[in-house]
């Protein structure tokens, strides 16, 4: 999948797949979950936000998303 990279204290880079909703975060510490059921405006919104850190905690991690590690 091909990410992105953000202005982040603790995320490098984003990257998401519509088709089945993916959205795939790479930490800079080097591990990189995947997201299931991640709908296409919350990656807008994650994209757009002022604060990725807190957009990404309040609205990924806590939106109870399923997740995998893959590194």
């Amino acid at each position: 999948m091909l990410r992105h990279a953000v202005a982040s204290k603790f995320i490098k880079s984003i990257g998401y797949d519509p088709r089945p909703p993916l959205l795939e975060v790479e930490l800079k510490n080097g591990e990189v979950y995947q997201y299931l059921g991640v709908q296409q405006y919350l990656y807008t919104g994650l994209k757009q936000s002022n604060s990725i850190d807190e957009y990404f905690e309040a609205f990924i991690k806590k939106g109870g998303f399923p997740y995998v590690k893959i590194l």
